[in-house]
């Protein structure tokens, strides 16, 4: 079983850029299917981003598109999100989850349920 800890949330003003890093032990975190997530007070918890195990292949959400970017060094058993030009919008706990098994995984990538473990959440915020 994998344990995940996010780290490098924090405050900064719209248009600035923030590093989140996961940490994973316990497991061998170069199988597993990996992404991020993030939620806000009422609302449901939605994908951001996904990487697979090998190849790297990724996906985004159509919010983040262009902005941030998912990357994973396999050996150092971290998973990165790089968020750049940030908006107020993107204010959330943000989460990095674990995926066991990656079939068809381009159709569940950013499907939180489909997800196996999970982080406890690193808040970001920003301001306008």
């Amino acid at each position: 079983q994998v344990q995940l800890v996010e780290s490098g949330g924090g405050s900064v003003q719209a248009g600035g850029s923030l590093r989140l890093s996961c940490a994973a032990s316990g497991g061998t975190h170069s199988t597993y299917w990996m992404g991020w997530f993030r939620q806000v007070p009422g609302k449901e918890r939605e994908g951001v981003a996904a990487i697979t195990p090998r190849v790297g292949a990724t996906r985004y959400a159509d919010s983040v598109r262009g902005r941030f970017t998912i990357s994973r060094d396999n050996a150092k058993n971290i998973l990165d999100l790089q968020m750049n030009s940030l908006t107020p919008e993107d204010t959330a706990m943000y989460y990095c989850a674990a995926m066991a098994n990656g079939g068809d995984w381009f159709a569940r990538a950013l499907s939180p349920g489909d997800y196996d473990y999970w982080g406890q959440g690193t808040q970001v915020t920003v301001s306008s």
